[in-house]
C-alpha cells in the first residue's frame, strides 16, 4: 500500500548510527574558594614541642593575615588546597599544601606543612621551633555517618635557641626526626540548624603512635575520643554536652594543659600548678575548654572535662520575619558548665598524681624541699557567654567563675574566635 511504502521509504533514509571517535580529556581545575582573611588559627593544628611550662601555651599565633585557595575538578574528584600565614613579628609564618584524590571510595590524601614558633624553653632560653611535616591519609566511609581515617606522618622539628646572650650563642640547633601513625573513627548524624546550632551526634575516637626515628626508647602512644550530643529544646533553643578524655603513655609522653578556651586571645598561664619533670614529656598541648580558669589549673599525661551549654539565638528565636543583619541573626546567649581534671598516675586520686606533690629548689640550690598536699584533682566552672558574625568572624565573649577546692574564684573574662566547644 501507499502508507507502507511511505514508511519504507523514511526508514531507507534514516542514516546509521556511528559512535563518535574516542578523544583523551585532560582534567581541568577550576577555583573551588578562596579565603583571604585575619584570625588567630593555624592552618594544620599539630601538638607543639614540650616547652617546659612557664608561659602561656599558644595553640594559635595571634592576629596576622591568611591566605588560604582551594582548586577542584568538574566532578571534585581531585582537589589541591594550598595556603600561607604571614605574622606581624615574621616569628609564626606557616606554609600549608594538600592535595586530595576522591575519585574512589578510599579517599587519598597528601599533607605538607611548614611552621614557625617563638617560645620559652624551660631553662628560660627564647627558643624558635622549625617544623616540617609530610602526611598521607587513607579515609574510608562506612556509611553517610561513619568512617574511618588512617595517616602515617614525619615530623622534623629543628629547635634554634636565640642570641640573648654569650650561653645560648654557643649552643648548637637541635635535630628531631619522628615518624608516626593514627588511626580514627569518626561518626557525625549531626544536622546544622544555624551557626554553631546543630541537632544530632557528632563523635570521634582515634589511637596514636610517635617514635623518633634516630633515637630508642623514645616511642609513645596517645588514645582518646571526642563526643557530643545535640538537643533541641524548643525550636532553635539547644542543648549541648560534650565530653571528652585522652592519655599518653610510653618511653615519652604528650602534657595537657587543662584551663582556658580555644583561640583564646591573650591567654594567661598558672605558674603556681606544679609540672612533673620525671615523666618524659615531649609535646604539649591544651585541654578545654575549662572556663573560670587560667591555662595550667591542672596538668598530666590524661585529662578528662565535660562541658555542657545551653545557646539561645534570642533575636532568630522570637523574630516571625526574615533577618536582614547577620549579626543579629546569629547572635546567640548562652549559659555553661564545664567539669574535668588533668593528671599522672592511675587515677586524679593516685598518690603519684604530681598534683599533690610540689618541689621547692633546684639542683643549684643546697637544698631542696619535698611538699605533700592534698587537693581536689577536679575543678569545675560556670558563667554565661555573648556570640555573634562579626565582619565574617565568628566570636565569643564568656564571663565564668572557677570553682576549686570548694571555692568560688573570681570571674574571668574570655574574649576567643571559634566554634562549638
Amino acid at each position: 500500500t501507499d502508507t507502507d511504502t511511505a514508511n519504507n521509504s523514511t526508514a531507507g533514509n534514516t542514516p546509521d548510527f556511528v559512535l563518535s571517535r574516542q578523544k583523551n580529556y585532560n582534567i581541568d581545575y577550576s577555583v573551588d574558594y578562596i579565603v583571604s582573611q585575619v584570625d588567630n588559627s593555624f592552618l594544620n593544628a599539630s601538638y607543639q614541642k614540650f616547652a617546659g611550662g612557664g608561659s602561656p601555651i599558644y595553640l594559635n599565633p595571634g592576629i596576622n593575615a591568611f591566605f588560604k585557595v582551594g582548586v577542584s575538578d568538574l566532578f571534585e574528584d581531585y582537589r589541591i588546597v594550598g595556603g600561607v600565614r604571614f605574622s606581624g613579628d615574621l616569628n609564626s609564618n606557616e606554609f600549608f599544601l594538600s592535595y586530595e584524590n576522591r575519585i574512589k571510595k578510599i579517599d587519598k590524601q597528601i599533607i605538607l606543612h611548614r611552621q614557625s614558633l617563638l617560645d620559652v624553653a624551660d631553662n628560660s632560653s627564647i627558643v624558635k621551633v622549625y617544623t616540617h611535616e609530610a602526611r598521607y591519609v587513607l579515609k574510608y566511609p562506612f556509611t553517610e555517618v561513619a568512617s574511618v581515617r588512617g595517616s602515617v606522618n614525619f615530623r622534623n622539628d629543628r629547635i634554634v635557641y636565640t642570641s640573648t646572650d654569650l650561653t645560648n650563642l654557643k649552643r648548637d640547633n637541635a635535630y628531631e626526626n619522628w615518624a608516626s601513625a593514627k588511626l580514627e573513627w569518626i561518626y557525625d548524624s549531626s544536622i546544622k540548624k544555624g551557626l554553631n546550632l546543630y541537632n544530632g551526634i557528632r563523635a570521634k575516637a582515634f589511637g596514636e603512635y610517635y617514635r623518633q626515628i634516630d633515637k630508642a626508647e623514645t616511642d609513645f602512644f596517645v588514645v582518646g575520643f571526642d563526643a557530643r550530643h545535640y538537643k533541641k529544646i524548643h525550636r532553635d533553643l539547644i542543648w549541648a554536652n560534650r565530653i571528652a578524655a585522652s592519655t599518653s603513655f610510653g618511653n615519652k609522653k604528650l602534657i595537657y594543659y587543662m584551663g582556658g578556651v580555644d583561640n583564646w586571645f591573650n591567654p594567661k598561664f598558672d605558674n603556681t600548678t606544679n609540672i612533673a619533670r620525671d615523666q618524659n614529656y615531649t609535646y604539649q598541648t591544651l585541654a578545654t575548654n575549662m572556663r573560670g580558669f587560667f591555662q595550667n589549673v591542672r596538668n598530666g599525661n590524661s585529662f578528662a572535662v565535660i562541658n555542657s551549654e545551653l545557646r539561645f539565638p534570642i533575636f532568630k528565636y522570637f523574630f516571625k520575619r526574615p533577618i536582614r543583619s547577620d549579626f543579629i541573626q546569629n547572635f546567640q546567649i548562652v549559659g555553661f558548665g564545664d567539669v574535668g581534671t588533668a593528671w599522672t598516675g592511675i587515677s586524679p586520686y593516685s598518690e603519684n598524681n604530681s598534683l599533690n606533690t610540689t618541689v621547692i629548689g633546684s639542683s643549684v640550690t643546697p637544698l631542696i624541699i619535698t611538699l605533700k598536699t592534698q587537693h581536689n584533682p577536679l575543678v569545675g566552672g560556670f558563667g554565661w557567654g555573648l556570640r555573634s558574625r562579626v565582619f565574617g568572624y565568628f566570636i565569643r565573649l564568656d564571663r565564668a567563675w572557677g570553682v576549686q577546692d570548694g571555692i568560688i574564684l573570681k570571674p574571668i573574662w574570655y574574649l576567643s574566635l571559634s566554634l562549638d566547644f
